[in-house]
C-alpha cells in the first residue's frame, strides 16, 4: 500500500491585546455543524480537530494518510465517520471537499477548478495556515510569556530530531544572537539526553522542541528525558492534542501544508520567529546589546554583501 507522502507525490514589539471578535470562519462553522450532537470517544475527537485545524487538506486525504496523521487506526476513522451518520469516510470526505475548496479558493464550482495548478493550491493552503495562525496571534499572551521563560533560561536548549532539525536549526542560529547560550540537539537517543542532562545540571530550565510530521518516536522520547531531569518543555507543532501536546509544558500549534510531495512550513516558521521576536522583547536590554556587538564583528570581518 502506498505511503502517505508517495499518494502526495502522485497525486517588530508585540503589544499585547484583546482577541478580534472575528475568529471564526465560516467554513470552520460549516466543519463543526457536522459533529454537533454527536458523542464522540477520545479517539474520535482527536480526528475531529485534526479536520478542522487542517481542513483544507484533511479533507482531501486517503483514510491511511488521516489516519496516520491523526495517529489511530483506520477501523477508528471509519467508525468516526460512521457515528456522524455516513456510510464511511469517503462518504464524510465528499462532504468536507466542498467546505475546503471554498475556504481556500473563495467557493469554486468544482474540485477541478481548484486543482488546475497544484502549486498554487499549495500556496492557497498555506495562505489559509497562516490566516489561522493569524487568528490564534489575535491575542499574543501565551507566546510572549513563553518568550519571557525561554529568554530566561540559561542556558537554552533547542530541540528538533529528522525534517523538524531543519526549524531548530533556524531558531538556535536566530537565537545565539540575543542570548547568551543557545544548545541546539538535533540527534535523539543517548546524545540527546546527555545534551539535556548537561543543560539541567548547569542551570537551564526550559527546551524548545520542534515536532513537524511525521511526528517521530524519538522526538517523544527526548521531550520525556527533558522534562525527567527537571526540565520544562515548549513545543512548537503542527498537533493540537495528542501524547507529544500531553507531554509538554505549553504547546504553540501551527499546522503544515501538505499538498505537494513534502510539507511546507510558512506557519510554523512564522510561530518561531514570533517567539524570538518575544524572547527579545522580554530581555530588551541584552538583545540591544548583542545585536550590536555582532554588527560590529560582522562589519570588522566583512561578513556580508553589500546590498
Amino acid at each position: 500500500m502506498p505511503s502517505g507522502q508517495q499518494a502526495r507525490a502522485q497525486a517588530s514589539v508585540i503589544t499585547p491585546g484583546q482577541p478580534s471578535p472575528d475568529t471564526e470562519a465560516a467554513p470552520t462553522d460549516r466543519v463543526l455543524a457536522l459533529f454537533g450532537g454527536h458523542r464522540l470517544s477520545p479517539a474520535q475527537r482527536r480526528i475531529a480537530q485534526y479536520l478542522v485545524d487542517h481542513l483544507t487538506e484533511a479533507a482531501f486525504l486517503s483514510i491511511t494518510d488521516l489516519a496516520e496523521r491523526v495517529g489511530v487506526s483506520q477501523p477508528s476513522v471509519t467508525r468516526f465517520a460512521s457515528s456522524l451518520g455516513f456510510s464511511g469516510f469517503p462518504a464524510l470526505r465528499e462532504a468536507l471537499q466542498p467546505i475546503a475548496l471554498s475556504a481556500v479558493a473563495g467557493s469554486p464550482d468544482t474540485r477541478e477548478e481548484i486543482r488546475r495548478n497544484e502549486l498554487q493550491a499549495a500556496v492557497d493552503a498555506e495562505i489559509e495556515n497562516l490566516e489561522n495562525l493569524r487568528r490564534v496571534l489575535a491575542d499574543p499572551h501565551h507566546v510572549l510569556d513563553i518568550g519571557r521563560e525561554l529568554a530566561r533560561s540559561v542556558p537554552l536548549t533547542i530541540l528538533g530530531l529528522r525534517i523538524s532539525a531543519s526549524l531548530a536549526e533556524y531558531f538556535a542560529y536566530a537565537a545565539r544572537r540575543i542570548h547568551p547560550d543557545v544548545r541546539l540537539v538535533t540527534r535523539g537517543g543517548s546524545v540527546a539526553y546527555d545534551a539535556l542532562l548537561q543543560s539541567r545540571a548547569v542551570g537551564g530550565t526550559w527546551v524548545l522542541a520542534f515536532a513537524m510530521p511525521r511526528h517521530a518516536n524519538e522526538t517523544l522520547a527526548a521531550m520525556r528525558a527533558a522534562r525527567s531531569t527537571g526540565l520544562r518543555v515548549a513545543l512548537i507543532t503542527d498537533l493540537t492534542l495528542g501524547t507529544l501536546v500531553d507531554e509538554a509544558d505549553a504547546t504553540l500549534s501551527a499546522a503544515t501544508g501538505s499538498r505537494l510531495v513534502f510539507d511546507s512550513y510558512s506557519a510554523p516558521g512564522v510561530m518561531a520567529a514570533a517567539v524570538l521576536q518575544a524572547m527579545a522583547d522580554a530581555e530588551p536590554e541584552r538583545t540591544q546589546v548583542r545585536l550590536e556587538g555582532y554588527e560590529q564583528v560582522a562589519e570588522q570581518h566583512d561578513f556580508f554583501l553589500e546590498d
